[in-house]
Parts: structure tokens; sequence; C-alpha cells
């Protein structure tokens, strides 16, 4: 496989497919939905999540974080592309992701400028810079924003131009399983990371807590879906995934780690797709 292909970790897109599905199937029935953003929506997001793996990649890999490593390859620490051209794909993915929102203000309104800068900003010093914040266990909280809340609302406010109830709610359960993926990996390299002093919520908390913690956050999607129907009773389309969310809590609970909870993480992002999926067309039914 090519190398940027396994550099771009194509296996964790769904977390930015996600929440511009939930997003947009939020707008139906909003307003007329316009359809050229909605797809700039797409492309921010999905530059914005390969953006941020090239950039963990370069920045854990320059730091010498990833020199004993469970998951999936790197490309610094691997030695398959050089530290400086790993940068410069970060950076042009980032880029990427400037240009189309930068077409999405212009239409809507340029507050959307302060929050892209926000999200790229955050996507490099999450592991970037002289004092990473995924170093000190905040990594969950800029998931939970920029892959859940943001991504979300911002993809019905550019469909619609307008930020309902419905959408904030609905971007609380894709950061839930936006987080969800970070919590699996982080409790994997709880070892590695105490190690190189890499503080993670997962170190913070520990082991045992962790675990709970990725199960709290799964839990928390299906109760956000819930209450989702209030405005959309169409929206419980999404428990439909619940069978799915079975065999990685049972996994995780039963005290898996190193490369056993590899699967899980698979098994997870599985998990987020088809409860975007399900949720994306009940919400879209009900709108």
């Amino acid at each position: 496989m090519n190398r940027w292909i396994i550099g771009a970790r194509p296996r964790t897109l769904p977390a930015a497919v996600v929440p511009v599905a939930l997003g947009v199937a939020a707008a139906v029935g909003v307003g007329s939905i316009t359809w050229w953003r909605v797809a700039a929506c797409l492309i921010v997001s999905l530059a914005l999540q390969v953006g941020v793996n090239y950039a963990n990649d370069y920045s854990d890999g320059v730091r010498g974080t990833d020199d004993v490593r469970v998951g999936p390859t790197r490309l610094v620490a691997s030695g398959l592309a050089p530290p400086a051209a790993v940068k410069r794909a970060a950076f042009a993915s980032f880029g990427a992701a400037a240009v189309a929102g930068l077409a999405i203000a212009l239409d809507t309104s340029l507050v959307l400028l302060a929050v892209g800068a926000a999200a790229i900003a955050a996507g490099w010093f999450y592991t970037g810079g002289p004092k990473p914040y995924g170093y000190l266990g905040l990594g969950e909280v800029f998931v939970f924003v920029f892959f859940g809340l943001v991504a979300t609302v911002g993809s019905t406010y550019a469909a619609v131009g307008e930020i309902t109830g419905l959408s904030i709610v609905v971007g609380c359960a894709a950061g839930s399983l936006a987080c969800a993926l970070l919590v699996i990996n982080n409790l994997r390299d709880i070892p590695t990371d105490r190690e190189v002093g890499k503080r993670t919520l997962a170190v913070r908390l520990g082991d045992a807590r962790t675990r709970w913690f990725f199960v709290a956050l799964i839990v928390a999607a299906f109760v956000l879906a819930i209450v989702c129907a209030v405005w959309r009773p169409w929206a419980l389309l999404g428990l439909l995934a619940v069978p799915l969310a079975v065999a990685p809590i049972r996994t995780v609970l039963g005290g898996a780690n190193g490369g056993a909870l590899i699967p899980v993480l698979g098994a997870t992002g599985k998990l987020q797709l088809a409860f975007g999926l399900a949720a994306t067309v009940g919400l879209a039914l009900g709108g």
C-alpha cells in the first residue's frame, strides 16, 4: 500500500464523515439545503482528519514517542518517510481544509474563519509545538469539540444557515463516539505513553477507569439518540447499532491489552459508522 495512504490512516476517516452526515440530516426540513456547501464541509472534515493524522505522525515521530509502538504503522517512526515530508503533507491537508472552509465562510459568515483557524491550530498543537495539549490529557476535549460539535453543528449551519438544538445534541453523540476511538487508542498505549512522559487522559485516569470511560462514551451516544427522538422519533434508528457495541465493550471490560485492543479500534470504527448511517437515515426521515 502507498506509504501516504498508510500515513493518512483511512480507517479513521469515518470519524470525519459521520458528523457531517448527521449535521446535514439534522438540517433536513429546516430550510433549503445548499449542497455545494455540504460538499465543502465534507472536504474540510476529511482534510482536517488527514492533516491531524500526518501532524501526529510527524510530531510524535520526531519526539521519539512512537519508537516503541503497538498500533498502526507511523511514517516517521518506521522510516517510511522523512519527517520534513510528513510535515509538508500535514500542512497541505490543513491548507485544503482552509480553502474549502474559506469558500463556506465567504458564502455564510466570516465568523467561520475563526472557527476554522481554531480547528487547524488545535489539530497541529495536539502533539505539535513545545507544549502539546495531547500530552496533558486534553486530546478528548479537542476531538469532542471539533470532530463532534463543530463538525456536526457547522454542517447544519453550512447547509441551511441555522444552528438548531437538534444539531447540538446529535453533535454531542458524534463527539462521544469519536472520543471513544481516541480513548481505546490511548488505552492501548498507556504503558508506552507513560514511559515517554505522554500524559494522555488514559494515563491520568489509569487502566480501569479508562475502560469504564470508553463504555460511558458509547452509552452516551445511544442515550443522546433517544434525546434526539424528542425532535424526530425516527432518530431511534440509531439504536440499531447497539449490537455492534457488545463485542468491543466486552473485550475492553474483559481486560484486553496491547495488540489485543487493535481489533477493538476497528470494531469501534464500525460502530461509529453504523450509528452514523442509521441515525442519519432516521433524522432525514423525520425532517
